[in-house]
């Protein structure tokens, strides 16, 4: 497995952004485990995800102009992913990011940063409904660029409100690549063989999160 893949492990278990239990999604769907990105809320933590997010998006193979990020998550991921892409691999990339509501003073509008222009990629952290990711590609191809990726931390490839997952919907639908830090198959395999401290969870845990992946998820 990747270097960054497995950083991005054990970045999400030691700040708790990734943990293991029972709990019940705004799907209605019980999950074996539960992320949220809120909680890399320190400086060092923004630093390796920056990384982590810039690597997957050059080993994509993506050709891109610019970075967005949807308010809020989003904001400080394109922020920290811009950084890591001029630091490790000299590319400096500019980035813009939305407002909720449009500003009616001084320089108004709901852009905030570089304008809108190229080919474009979404930096947010995972991937529901998909409904955010679909406001985001409509305004940016309102002000006339070209949204072309969309990148998550976590792909949690379940299915979305078809036999699809949420990320192969939105792929289907707008023509832009979906790519991800992290696939819940990616887990799941790095949980099972690899061999550290930081990613020890109990044979109970990895079977239920076995089965919730045969119950949701599409590979």
């Amino acid at each position: 497995m990747p270097d960054d893949q497995l950083a991005f492990i054990d970045l999400a278990l030691a700040r708790k952004a990734l943990r293991f239990g029972q709990f019940t999604l705004k799907s209605g769907r019980e999950s074996p485990y539960f992320f949220n990105a809120g909680l890399f809320s320190d400086g060092e933590a923004a630093a390796i995800l920056g990384r982590c997010y810039a690597a997957a998006l050059i080993q994509s193979g993506i050709a891109f102009d610019m970075l967005f990020g949807p308010a809020y998550k989003g904001i400080p991921l394109v922020t920290a992913t811009a950084i890591a892409l001029s630091d490790l691999h000299h590319r400096s990339v500019p980035y813009a990011f939305n407002r909720k509501e449009a500003k009616e003073h001084g320089e108004g509008g709901n852009i905030v940063g570089s304008e809108l222009a190229g080919r474009v990629v979404i930096v947010d952290d995972v991937i529901a409904a998909g409904t955010a990711k679909r406001e985001a590609i409509d305004l940016i191809r309102a002000a006339g660029a070209t949204p072309v990726a969309v990148l998550l931390a976590l792909d949690r490839q379940e299915r979305g409100r078809g036999a699809q997952s949420a990320a192969q919907e939105l792929e289907a639908e707008h023509g832009i690549r979906c790519v991800s830090i992290m696939t819940l198959a990616n887990l799941v395999e790095a949980l099972a063989h690899e061999k550290s401290d930081h990613f020890a969870v109990s044979e109970e845990q990895l079977t239920a999160l076995r089965a919730y992946q045969a119950r949701y998820g599409v590979l």
